[in-house]
């Protein structure tokens, strides 16, 4: 009688929610996305120490954070343990310029030497995933050799990597280099093991794809996501980096067909916001309504 009694109990309160809320009784049923609310540190724009940004980031209502590799490991792990926030992932800080790509094989160690300092960071803090970028493409690093390159770079970490229990996710970016998805899982297929996947972003995608596409050929191979905003129109009309110059669910960005793509690979975790907004704390409590909106679509 009592299991009989909670089933009406419930089936009352998805139809309250769905009479209440303007859904379906069969969306109203669906059960919460297990998705956990990030943000990546870089973004955290606000005055103050590291322990007063991450605190703000806390009370706004985000579990997790992305700092850099090679930060002071102690000032990190002190902000983390005062503020309450769980290092979502770390983001490799030698990417850009120490490029994994570099025709300097002296720069490419470098590199390298950066992906393993930050892999060593996010076992420091508790994290099991890094962003990494693989390299970049231009004029005087030819496509062949950035794919050939990257991938002996990131085989010399992967021992590390394994060792240490902590993921390498590449990261999809505008660096000329890897611009498809089905190119993104052979590249994972030619490093050849499963410590090395990706770490998708979403906004990154629009200029030249849609993020719904990409993320069923990636699958389970899919570590994290960054979640961004992006307009086409103004690519078009004001140039494609103001493209990044719009609130989330402001953009072009087809929230309902990203999340059953993602609902669709069974992608749960963490979803770090790289999104501008972490100006004063009032920004940072949008930027985590925005995401709720978005998580529930």
């Amino acid at each position: 009688m009592s299991s009989r009694r909670s089933f009406l109990q419930s089936a009352a309160s998805t139809a309250l929610l769905a009479a209440t809320t303007g859904l379906s009784a069969q969306e109203a049923a669906k059960p919460a996305r297990k998705l956990r609310k990030a943000i990546m540190g870089g973004t955290l724009s606000i005055k103050g120490t590291l322990i007063e940004k991450y605190r703000a980031a806390k009370e706004a209502g985000y579990e997790g954070v992305e700092p850099s590799g090679g930060m002071n490991q102690q000032e990190v792990l002190d902000a983390l343990g005062q503020s309450g926030l769980q290092a979502a992932s770390v983001c490799c800080h030698t990417h850009w310029k120490q490029t994994l790509t570099h025709n300097d094989a002296a720069i490419r160690e470098q590199g390298l030497q950066g992906v393993l300092q930050t892999l060593r960071d996010a076992k420091a803090y508790g994290a099991d995933s890094i962003l990494v970028v693989p390299g970049v493409v231009n004029e005087e690093v030819n496509y062949q050799a950035a794919w050939e390159r990257s991938i002996a770079e990131l085989k010399k970490a992967v021992p590390l990597a394994k060792e240490l229990g902590v993921k390498i996710s590449i990261e999809n970016v505008w660096n000329n280099f890897i611009l498809s998805p089905i190119e993104a899982v052979k590249f994972l297929d030619e490093i050849g093991d499963p410590i090395v996947g990706w770490h998708f972003d979403i906004g990154n995608v629009l200029r030249y794809g849609w993020p719904e596409h990409w993320i069923p050929v990636l699958g389970k191979r899919i570590n994290r996501i960054h979640v961004k905003e992006y307009s086409t129109k103004k690519m078009k009309d004001e140039g494609v980096w103001k493209g990044f110059d719009c609130d989330l669910t402001q953009g072009d960005n087809n929230w309902p067909a990203i999340m059953k793509a993602l609902d669709s690979i069974g992608y749960t975790g963490w979803a770090i916001s790289e999104q501008r907004g972490g100006i004063n704390p009032n920004g940072l409590k949008t930027l985590t309504e925005r995401m709720d909106t978005i998580f529930a679509m």
